[in-house]
């Protein structure tokens, strides 16, 4: 058995780097949710850190799908 350590180490990194990028745009979503609470309800901020927010999670979302578009198709 050959192991292609190359592409190993490869396929290694992107999901390290992926993980991690995932990991602080949801970490972003909930500390954008959490500061839209603690701020008042009519102000301008607070509306910018939900869509922040949301924007956060659904690029959390979207990469999800791809990943099981990539792995489904």
């Amino acid at each position: 058995m050959n192991i292609d350590w190359a592409a190993l180490a490869s396929v290694f990194g992107v999901s390290l780097v992926i993980t991690v990028a995932l990991v602080g745009l949801f970490t972003l979503g909930i500390t954008g949710l959490a500061r839209q609470t603690s701020t008042s309800q009519g102000s301008g901020a607070g509306a910018l850190a939900r869509t922040g927010a949301y924007a956060c999670f659904a690029l959390c979302a979207a990469a999800v799908a791809y990943g099981i578009y990539l792995i489904v198709a």
